[in-house]
This record gives structure tokens, sequence and C-alpha cells, in this order.
């Protein structure tokens, strides 16, 4: 993922601003819809960073924060032999997670290829694992029922066609000033060549959608935006034909936005945007949008071993129910060990999404926003989430009152029957003395889940 959260969301928040009328695919909006359909109804996935740098375990950017060099790199793909991978474990614990898709990083920025690639020998089946991850990865989610994406990174800090610029390990040293960095860019990247670069990755991407069956998300990363000098920009990956590649080998697939290609006017550059390490209350923006969180548990999305900053149950779920409250999706982050496992922190924060998810995935799965008349004030610090097949409105307990009374304002009439959704067991509510409000009679005793959920059933 990118180094900064601020430039991520300048580029995920890029689609909201400007003219966008270029249209590069014949799709209408009803068309656009229905191939999104299975991904705006599962609302719940799971990403997975896994590479080279699982090894030294201290954050996936390690090669560029301390400057790594190719060479002293390669020590981590001699030693790359992840012994305990077992994809169908992986995928055992997203299926219980109540997780419907999953996104692998096929390629990170380190440009590590988990998979077999004739295009370049930097790939997992010339390490000691000798083996094609990928396919494993694929092969063992689809037999759980989980669709199935590739991350793929646009970056690429081990080829040596592609250019140097300020991301990169090799970058010029932050004390030069901008005139002598200019002149730095100019000399290390002379004999560098990124039309070779875009052809690689198009070889590349052309293996992946063409060698494992149907892919279902393609997820690329990154591009800066307009205001950076040293960065890399739309033409810097042939973005537009790169995308109408993409599209070619698999029609129905999903792509996100970092190409970049929103900057140049495109309203369909990208399928959905990618609000990046955000805290649950920046989500409300992109309502009525096609967008996804990504998140990690920690604040890391490789293996990083001593880093201790995890999310609790609660703010795992404040992700997802605020997520599907405002109409989008969380892909949340694994990064496996070196030797090819979840660690026990990862399994245990899965383990309790898979509680809670166990009884009240009715409350995510096909649901979004309500309709406006259903909304509560924002000060109460409950979410709503709604179905609208179903027509089922449901109430998530954040805070759940110490009295057992709970009072929805200008609630009376609209509620024919409620009840808890982990039980099913009756909630019972009776009209307020002003004849607008509900009010909900809760028992004295809290369900045994951090967010209970309250199903409506409507009038």
């Amino acid at each position: 993922m990118k180094k900064s959260i601020t430039i991520g969301l300048l580029l995920c928040c890029s689609l909201f601003a400007g003219a966008q009328d270029i249209k590069i695919f014949k799709e209408t909006a009803a068309q656009k819809e229905s191939r999104l359909k299975w991904w705006t109804n599962g609302r719940f996935g799971m990403f997975i960073h896994w590479g080279l740098y699982s090894l030294p375990a201290r954050h996936e950017w390690v090669k560029m924060y301390e400057r790594i060099t190719n060479e002293d790199y390669q020590k981590y793909f001699d030693n790359f032999n992840p012994d305990e991978f077992d994809p169908k474990k992986w995928a055992k614990e997203a299926k219980a997670a109540g997780m419907k898709y999953a996104v692998l990083t096929t390629k990170h920025h380190e440009g590590f290829c988990l998979f077999d690639s004739k295009y370049t020998d930097y790939k997992a089946t010339n390490t000691p694992a000798h083996r094609d991850l990928v396919k494993e990865f694929v092969d063992a989610f689809r037999a759980e029922g989980i669709k199935v994406g590739f991350y793929y990174s646009l970056l690429d800090w081990h080829h040596p066609d592609y250019t140097i610029d300020d991301c990169h390990p090799q970058r010029p040293a932050d004390s030069l000033s901008n005139e002598e960095k200019d002149a730095y860019y100019l000399r290390v990247n002379k004999g560098r060549d990124m039309k070779k670069y875009q052809q690689y990755m198009k070889d590349q991407i052309t293996e992946l959608l063409t060698k494992y069956g149907k892919i279902d998300i393609l997820w690329l990363d990154w591009t800066w935006g307009k205001e950076s000098k040293h960065g890399k920009h739309p033409q810097d990956w042939d973005a537009l034909n790169l995308i109408k590649l993409v599209r070619k080998l698999q029609p129905g697939i999903l792509v996100n936005n970092r190409l970049g290609l929103d900057q140049d006017g495109y309203a369909d550059g990208g399928d959905f945007v990618t609000p990046e390490q955000v805290k649950p209350s920046e989500l409300l923006p992109y309502k009525g949008k096609y967008w996804e969180t990504c998140q990690t548990f920690s604040g890391s999305w490789g293996y990083y071993r001593d880093e201790n900053t995890w999310k609790n149950q609660r703010q795992l779920l404040d992700l997802l129910i605020t997520s599907t409250a405002n109409g989008g999706n969380l892909i949340l982050n694994v990064g496996p060990t070196a030797r090819g496992e979840f660690d026990y922190r990862a399994k245990r924060a899965l383990d309790s999404l898979a509680y809670w998810m166990h009884e009240n995935n009715q409350a995510i799965y096909n649901c979004t926003f309500p309709p406006a008349e259903y909304n509560i004030p924002e000060s109460m610090g409950e979410r709503l989430t709604y179905n609208p097949t179903t027509k089922k409105l449901y109430l998530h307990l954040f805070s759940y009152p110490a009295d057992g009374q709970l009072v929805l304002p200008n609630y009376s009439g609209k509620i024919k029957y409620a009840q808890f959704l982990n039980d099913d067991s009756e909630v019972a509510f009776k009209t307020g003395d002003n004849n607008s409000d509900l009010i909900l009679k809760l028992p004295k005793n809290k369900p045994p889940y951090e967010v209970p959920v309250i199903e409506f059933s409507l009038k």
C-alpha cells in the first residue's frame, strides 16, 4: 500500500472533484450496477499483503524506508521458504470471519512476484519455496466460495527500467536542494526506460488475467497526484491502454481507481474509490458512490513482528458497520508471517469478527444506508443499515442503555415488529408521550455481543 495516507486521500477524493465526462467503455449505469452487484452485496473482503518483506518483519515499505539496495535485499529472496503456507487454512479463516472476497498481493512495490511469471526471475518459484503461491491461493479460496482478486503494484523497486522517483529506495537524500534533486534524478535514471517497464506490466497482468481463470477484482496501486514533480502519473503506466487491456481480458472484472485516470477526466477509469486507513467518521462523504475502505488490523500492511497498535473488536466492528451504513465496503488486511501463517494476533482478530458475523451478518450482507425517513440523530452514536430487498432495518447498538430504554425520535408508526438479530428474541416498544417518538424496552442484560443488533420489520 501507499506510504502516505494524505496521498491516498487526495487520490481517493479526486473522483469527487472536477469534470469527468470522458468515457472509455460503453457501459450504462445500470450495467455497471449489475456488474458490481455481488461486491456491493458482499460488503466485506480480506486483503492479504505478503512478500519478501515478511522476513525483515518491520513493514512492507522497509526497503524504501531504510534505502536498501537490491543487493542487500537479496538475502530475503534467498531465504524465502514459507513451509507453513496452507491457503486452505487462510480461506477457511476468511470464510468464518464472513469475508466474501479476497485480494492477494501478487506483486508489491518490492517487485517480487508470488506467481510463476515468465517475464522475470524475481519470483517465488525461484526461491526455496519453489511454488506458484498465487495458483494455490486461487484454488483454495475458490473452493470455499470466496471471490478472488489480485493486487498488482504499479511501482517496482527491483525492475531495472523502472525510473527512480520520490518513493524509491534509491531516491536522493532529503538534505539536497530541489536543484540538486533534479540533477540526481536525471543522472540515476539515464538508461532506464519506462516504455519497457510498461510492456513488462502489461505482460505480467496478461499472465495474471489468463492463467488463473475468472478473476473478480484487480487492485492496482498507485498513482501520485498531479502536483508531484518526481512521482508517477497515468502516462507513466500507459494507464488508458492498460485498463483497456484489463477489461478486454476479463470483461466482468472490477478495477479500483488508483491508475489515476480520473485525473484526466475519465469517468470510468476505475470502478470504485479506495479511502485508505481513515477513521469511521471520515467515511460519510463517500455515501452514494461505489467505494471500499482498505484497513489494517494494525498499523502495517505487511507482517510487522514488533508493531503493537492492533485494533480491538469494537474498532473493527465500527469500521465494518459504518462502511455498510454509508453504502460502502470494507477490505481488511492480514499480513502473513514469512512461514506463511496468520500470526496469533490476526487469528484472534478474525475469530472475534467470526463470532459477531455468525449471528449478525444479515445486517451487513445486501445492506446499505436506509431511506432518509429512518435516519436517527448522529449524536445518538448508533448506526443503521438497511436491506432494500427485504425492507429490514437494523439498529447497531454501540452504547447499550443502562436503564433499558432507548428513544428513537420520530419513529412512531414506522415499526411493525422488533427483535434482536442474534437470537430473534422480541424487543418490546411503545409510543412516547409526544406521540412521535418510539421507546424501545431493552432487557437489563446486554446480549453477549460487543455491538448487539436489533432487526426492525417496517410498516
